[in-house]
């Protein structure tokens, strides 16, 4: 059963409670990503996610860690473009210790100033790591110029420049600005009791904001066809494009789900087929659709061998026109419905999942659906729903193209084909 409430000072609570398990789940949910942050505080989300768990002002960074491993728990945290995630999953036994100490870390933390110092260089390996992954570099990079100039295109982590400059009042500041009371959602899965859950929040998150309620606009497409060029000294290219998608729980959800899974979501999928298995010409080929709250796009993706980066583009271009074109068929829906039914049904085995769920929805003020309706959504897809979204998801003139590696070379012959799609 599925509870929602809100905490005197205005957070959501939002619960659901699963017989036949012993654990719980718990995430707090803030509305604070790389599209809130302004000049000057780019990176500045995850930098505090990471700042949190170095000490509160009666825990140090290893008495925080001793504390979860004593409970033989996990705690952990995650950052994105649109929010930050703080969860922690313990026996039912020790619901409230796992309360405490989330609330230690996230309303009273220090943000010390030397660790704040000797974090910046973790940070920024962390970013030159990102920078080493050319797989990684292509889809950042995509992203950055199919939202140029648009909040959606700052980088999660920052910059070496902004992460560098960063001091603790310019910190300080952000984490009061977003970490407000209407600006959080505590989500719980497991064994427990609603009841006694929001007696636990309002006895630990009991902050207080009278910042005013700032919305962050963002979702701003750059328009046109381009392809860009990232000249790195490596052995594959990889070739990442991107085209328009849609916004989660939209009407072209669920058909886009059905048609990245015929495209290059699954090792059936015509991409995996077309170019892996019957031309050998790629060991990693795939599509997937990227979802936000305002906005979503379309992405294809394969790494190969630089003297094959032509006919791979090529082949990736024609078998998506022939999509654009022809649609898929009554049976690559059928296996897509399956292949989503499975996935959708067997990731949700856990309360860590169920937890996510909730307070990723109440977050962006979504509803809750139930695994029947979910399943009830994917059924009902047809191949009309399916050629509804073609205009939009094949619109080839707001197509981003990027390419990573030794592109020199056929640079200008890749930039034709982009251009000549």
């Amino acid at each position: 059963m599925i509870f929602r409430d809100k905490l005197t000072n205005g957070i959501r609570v939002v619960g659901e409670t699963m017989e036949g398990y012993r654990s719980v789940s718990i995430g707090v949910w803030i509305g604070a990503g790389s599209v809130c942050e302004r000049e000057g505080e780019h990176g500045a989300s995850h930098f505090i996610e990471h700042m949190l768990f170095k000490g509160t002002e009666k825990r140090s960074a290893g008495d925080i860690a001793e504390e979860i491993d004593a409970l033989g728990g996990n705690l952990n945290a995650f950052t994105s473009k649109e929010c930050t995630c703080f969860y922690v999953k313990v026996l039912n036994e020790n619901t409230e210790k796992a309360m405490e100490l989330l609330s230690d870390i996230i309303c009273r933390s220090k943000l010390d100033g030397e660790d704040i110092e000797r974090e910046k260089g973790v940070i920024i390996e962390e970013i030159l790591m990102n920078d080493d992954s050319p797989e990684d570099l292509a889809h950042e990079t995509l992203c950055q110029e199919f939202y140029k100039g648009d909040p959606l295109a700052l980088p999660v982590l920052g910059t070496e420049e902004s992460v560098s400059a960063f001091t603790r009042e310019t910190l300080m500041n952000y984490k009061t600005r977003m970490y407000r009371p209407d600006n959080i959602v505590i989500s719980a899965a497991g064994d427990f009791d609603f009841e006694e859950l929001m007696a636990l929040c309002e006895k630990y998150f009991s902050i207080e904001s009278t910042l005013p309620e700032r919305k962050t606009k963002y979702g701003r497409q750059c328009g046109g066809r381009h392809a860009v060029f990232v000249e790195k000294d490596i052995e594959q290219t990889h070739i990442c494009m991107a085209l328009n998608g849609f916004p989660g729980d939209t009407d072209g959800q669920y058909p886009l789900y059905m048609l990245n899974n015929a495209v290059g979501g699954s090792i059936s999928s015509r991409l995996f087929q077309s170019i892996r298995e019957q031309k050998g010409m790629a060991y990693s080929v795939y599509s997937t659709p990227a979802f936000y709250d305002t906005t979503g796009y379309f992405t294809l993706y394969a790494g190969t061998n630089e003297k094959q980066a032509v006919d791979v583009t090529r082949l990736m271009l024609e078998e998506y026109k022939r999509i654009r074109d022809e649609g898929i068929t009554e049976s690559e829906n059928e296996r897509s419905k399956n292949q989503m039914k499975t996935g959708y049904v067997l990731g949700r085995e856990s309360t860590s999942a169920h937890s996510s769920s909730l307070g990723r929805a109440e977050l962006f003020d979504r509803p809750f659906l139930s695994e029947d309706e979910i399943i009830r959504r994917i059924d009902a897809v047809t191949l009309e729903d399916i050629g509804n979204i073609l205009p939009t998801v094949c619109d080839f003139e707001n197509m981003t193209a990027v390419f990573v590696g030794r592109v020199g070379e056929y640079k200008e012959e890749l930039r034709k084909m982009i251009e000549e799609a």
